[in-house]
């Protein structure tokens, strides 16, 4: 094979994430998370889902109504998943894939995990105050973050 027919680590990395975004049983939104090293090495994977022994065929996956019958309160976002999933040495440096861009509380933990750099798939909630000051926060740290075009690769699933 020639070397333009492999996928790029970024390609890579974000195809984990996707993969992990799968497990999530949230039907609108599926997002998954993959930490790297600088060595390119995979640190600990997430998804959007329940905390650890709350079972979420009993939890609410709605996304409207009174809030303590939605997903909201109960859901812990991939990034925050795979930040709690990791049970290495320090994430200091690390970069994480995600499938969507941060929310403001993700950012956070991201921040006070050392993680330098976020390569994102979509940005669907760009304009929202979420959005807007996890970007203020990264800018003002100086953690990187970037689009990952979407390159037509297609993960081939058989059940």
């Amino acid at each position: 094979m020639k070397r333009q027919d492999y996928i790029s680590w970024d390609e890579y990395f974000m195809g984990i994430a996707i993969l992990s975004s799968m497990r999530s049983k949230d039907n609108r939104t599926q997002v998954g998370a993959c930490i790297v090293s600088q060595n390119n090495k995979i640190l600990s994977v997430g998804y959007n889902g329940m905390p650890t022994g709350v079972n979420d065929d009993e939890m609410p996956w709605e996304h409207e109504g009174d809030a303590l019958h939605t997903k909201y309160f109960y859901v812990c976002h991939a990034e925050l998943n795979a930040i709690l999933n990791h049970s290495g040495t320090s994430l200091n440096g690390a970069k994480i894939y995600t499938t969507l861009f941060p929310c403001n509380e993700c950012t956070k933990a991201i921040i006070q995990a050392g993680i330098k750099e976020v390569i994102y798939q979509d940005d669907k909630y760009a304009n929202t105050d979420s959005v807007i000051a996890a970007k203020k926060m990264m800018n003002m740290v100086g953690v990187k973050y970037k689009a990952l075009p979407k390159t037509g690769i297609t993960l081939k699933v058989e059940v």
